[in-house]
């Protein structure tokens, strides 16, 4: 099943369309985002993509600061790209986060990471990296299970207005690297293919 979009009128401020997000009765189970400046309302993810961010959030627990926590179910906000994501893994400041009422400013951000299902991979290879570094978060990491060249995960960082610079690539089996404050090689192979 892919996504459905919910269409808005383009006049529509950035808070009417967050009012629309937060106050509208969505389908329970669903992964409902602001994807340039339309809402779009996405299946719960299948088994291997949630084995991968699981795989992925325990080796983050075991070198994650104490002022840092992961999440998986909470929003971000970048409202210059007209933007309201729900990253599959999240790493921020706890404090900031235990603030927060429903979503946080995306720029708290430490590392996103998305992990692609087919119908709607192109959100996280092409808006949502594009959102992320124009918030300035500073890693995102990308597994891409539906990648053209065969699986991957690619680490994103040095963000540039609207542009992250490629730090590693690794196909599914070779070692991946997350430099400070992480300090941390994730083993690729323990990720299920399609």
């Amino acid at each position: 099943m892919s996504a459905l979009t919910v269409s808005h009128d383009p006049e529509q401020s950035w808070d009417d369309l967050v009012r629309f997000w937060e106050e509208m009765e969505w389908p329970e189970g669903s992964k409902v985002e602001i994807i340039e400046g339309i809402v779009t309302v996405s299946p719960a993810p299948a088994a291997r993509h949630n084995v991968i961010a699981a795989r992925i959030q325990r080796r983050l627990y075991s070198v994650l600061p104490e002022d840092l926590e992961i999440f998986q179910t909470q929003a971000i906000a970048v409202p210059s790209r007209l933007g309201m994501f729900i990253p599959d893994i999240l790493v921020a400041p706890v404090q900031e986060c235990a603030e927060a009422e429903t979503y946080l400013p995306a720029a708290l951000a430490e590392l996103v990471v998305e992990v692609t299902s087919r119908k709607n991979a192109r959100h996280d290879r092409v808006s949502k990296p594009a959102a992320y570094a124009s918030a300035g978060i500073p890693l995102y990491l990308l597994v891409d299970r539906w990648a053209p060249e065969g699986p991957t995960a690619t680490l994103f960082g040095e963000p540039r207005g609207d542009v992250y610079r490629p730090l590693v690539i690794a196909k599914f089996g070779e070692p991946l690297t997350l430099p400070a404050p992480f300090d941390l090689v994730i083993d690729t192979s323990e990720f299920p293919e399609n």
